[in-house]
């Protein structure tokens, strides 16, 4: 089997580097594909207005000065276009994605675009206990559990356009209480919150400030899922058409 590796956090990220473990766990033929540095929330963007550039690290590992999306394609179109993958994986990334961050996610987004061409993709994120914990993530908990939570996964057969998006609880690998299948979940964000500062110049700039949200609990959603110590397993899919809205869009149209 031969698996791609991408992320968002960037080809030198700590979770890129625990994922490799658990992709050796299932395969030998493991090849590296990866944003040449941290395009997290890029979302499905592409790199349209200017060239990339491909850089290759060793056998197998390259890095892409471009999107996780970008990353996929260039895998999929010129790295390993005579020999595609069977299996891409996305991640382990730093913090969750969990509920309406997959819309915002680079991360789960290199795994729509694998599944848009047909190929097994899941992505893979780790939830972290705390803010401002900088790089000191531990990826423990993903690597422990990574090959229980991946085997299952190939042996079923995908639905067209159709990916799984994997997070790990904050908790250490003993302290998961399970694997459980959710549905995605959804938080109000509300008005976005920025952070004003002021440069040594005096001239004013802005940080997004994201933090922790409540969400609605008892609808056996991922969110739920990670907040009591499980593993959440969800399907997602690319298809977004409402479609109870379709009669009534029909009769609007007549």
């Amino acid at each position: 089997m031969r698996i791609l590796l991408t992320n968002d956090d960037g080809y030198h990220a700590p979770g890129l580097a625990a994922l490799e473990r658990i992709a050796a766990t299932l395969s030998d033929d493991v090849w590296i594909v990866a944003p040449a540095e941290d395009q997290s929330g890029t979302s499905r963007s592409l790199t349209l207005t200017r060239p990339m550039r491909l850089r290759q690290f060793g056998e197998r590992r390259f890095a892409v000065t471009g999107t996780p999306t970008d990353s996929v394609l260039m895998a999929l179109g010129e790295v390993m276009a005579d020999h595609k993958p069977d299996l891409i994986l996305s991640g382990v990334n730093r913090g969750a994605n969990l509920g309406e961050d997959v819309f915002y996610s680079g991360t789960v987004s290199a795994a729509m675009e694998g599944a848009l061409a047909g190929i097994r993709s899941i992505a893979l994120s780790q939830r972290y206990p705390a803010l401002g914990v900088g790089d000191r993530v531990s990826f423990a908990t993903a690597e422990a559990w990574g090959e229980r939570v991946l085997r299952p996964l190939l042996d079923l057969d995908f639905a067209p356009r159709t990916l799984v998006n994997v997070n790990f609880p904050p908790v250490e690998p003993e302290a998961v209480k399970d694997i459980r299948v959710a549905r995605q979940g959804l938080r109000d964000y509300g008005r976005a919150r920025f952070e004003r500062r002021a440069d040594p110049r005096g001239y004013d700039y802005y940080w997004l400030a994201l933090g922790r949200l409540p969400h609605r609990p008892g609808e056996d959603s991922d969110l739920d899922a990670v907040a009591e110590d499980c593993i959440a397993v969800t399907p997602l899919h690319l298809d977004l058409t409402h479609e109870a809205s379709l009669a009534m869009l029909h009769k609007a149209y007549r």
